[in-house]
C-alpha cells in the first residue's frame, strides 16, 4: 500500500519522530519498519524478543514503541511495564494479532497508549503511530469502548490519589474542561475542535495537568477523572 499521502509528525526541532519496532517475526518487523521509514519516521531500533527490546529501547530512547505482545523470553506486556515511566516521553502502541479483550486490557494496564490489530492497513498503522506520537489514545474500532468501560470499573474500586488526600492540586477551569473531555474518550483533535483551540494547546493542558497531579500517562489521567465523576454530563 502506498504511503505517499501520510505525513509523520515532527519534534519541536523539526526532526522526525523516532520509532522502535518490536516483533518476533523478521519479515513482519522489517515491513513495518520500512513502511514507517517511508512515511517519514526515524526508525531508530528494532528487536525480536523481549529482553533485547528493553535493552535497545533504553539505548535508543524512541518516542513511540510499536510493540507486539507475543514475544519470546519477556512478554510484550512486561516490556511495556519496564519501559513506560522510565523512558521520558515514551508512548507505546501495541500491534498484535490478538483482538481478545483480556489482551487489550492487560496491555492498557501495563501502560500502553493504544492497541491496533495486525489486520489494520498500512495507512491505518501510520495514522495510529502519528496519533500516538502526539499523545492520543488509539484503538482498533470497537475496542475504545471496552477500555473506557474498564477505566470506569477500576475507578469504582480503591486507588491512589483519592480526593480526601491533603493538598489536592488546583486545576484551572480550562484544564478541568479538557480533563472532562479526555475522560469521555475524545481524542485530542476532537477536544481541540470542541473547544475551538489548537491541538498543541490541548496537549499543553494535558501535560500541565499530568504534572500537577503527578500522573504519568493518559491511562492514569482518565482513571483520575472518572474517580471524580468528570465523565458524567
Amino acid at each position: 500500500m502506498s504511503t505517499q499521502d501520510a505525513t509523520a509528525p515532527e519534534q519541536g526541532s523539526g526532526a522526525p519522530v523516532t520509532v522502535m519496532v518490536v516483533d518476533d517475526h523478521p519479515m513482519w518487523r522489517d515491513a513495518v519498519a520500512r513502511d514507517l521509514a517511508e512515511a517519514g519516521y526515524d526508525v531508530v531500533a528494532t528487536a525480536g524478543e523481549g529482553a533485547q527490546a528493553v535493552r535497545r529501547a533504553r539505548a535508543a530512547c524512541p518516542q513511540v514503541l510499536v510493540l507486539d505482545l507475543n514475544l519470546p523470553g519477556l512478554p510484550g506486556v512486561q516490556v511495556c511495564k519496564e519501559l513506560v515511566g522510565t523512558l521520558p516521553g515514551l508512548r507505546v502502541l501495541v500491534l498484535s494479532a490478538s483482538g481478545e479483550h483480556a489482551d487489550v486490557l492487560e496491555a492498557v494496564k501495563s501502560g500502553a497508549t493504544g492497541y491496533l490489530v495486525k489486520s489494520a492497513s498500512t495507512a491505518e498503522l501510520i495514522e495510529a503511530v502519528r496519533r500516538t506520537a502526539v499523545g492520543d489514545a488509539v484503538f482498533t474500532p470497537g475496542l475504545a469502548g471496552l477500555v473506557l468501560g474498564e477505566y470506569r470499573r477500576l475507578a469504582a474500586g480503591p486507588g491512589p490519589g483519592r480526593p480526601d488526600e491533603p493538598r489536592v492540586p488546583q486545576l484551572t477551569d480550562r484544564e478541568t474542561e479538557v480533563l472532562r473531555l479526555v475522560a469521555k474518550g475524545l481524542s485530542y483533535k476532537q477536544i481541540a475542535e470542541r473547544l475551538v483551540i489548537s491541538h498543541r494547546t490541548v496537549q499543553n493542558h494535558v501535560q500541565n495537568t499530568l504534572g500537577k497531579l503527578q500522573l504519568h500517562n493518559r491511562v492514569e489521567l482518565v482513571r483520575y477523572a472518572i474517580e471524580r465523576g468528570l465523565d458524567d454530563d
